[in-house]
């Protein structure tokens, strides 16, 4: 899961930034222009990726939880079985007299 997330994330960023190269290539504009039009896109990217990355660290930290929830919950009811095989061996324990 994360790492298909991992490859979303650069998928996104690389496809946005090919999209705009495109775009100013088909659309050229002054210099000063281009370069203000390039940073403001470059930043809302940046600010799109950041959000992303937040989403799905925030989702893994969710699965994560759960997951340890489950895995705890089964490792508990494993221990339990082995303190009742435990007890249940203690009264078939031969005594010496």
């Amino acid at each position: 899961m994360k790492r298909r997330m991992e490859y979303f994330v650069i998928g996104a960023i690389a496809g946005g930034a090919v999209g705009f190269v495109v775009g100013l290539l088909w659309a050229p504009s002054s210099g000063a222009a281009t370069r203000r039009r390039l940073a403001e896109e470059t930043h809302r990217v940046a600010e799109v990726a950041r959000e992303v990355a937040e989403r799905a660290e925030r989702a893994a930290e969710v699965l994560g939880h759960r997951v340890d929830h489950y895995l705890g919950r089964d490792e508990e009811m494993a221990w339990r079985k082995v303190r009742e095989i435990r007890e249940g061996l203690q009264g078939y324990t031969p005594t010496q007299g």
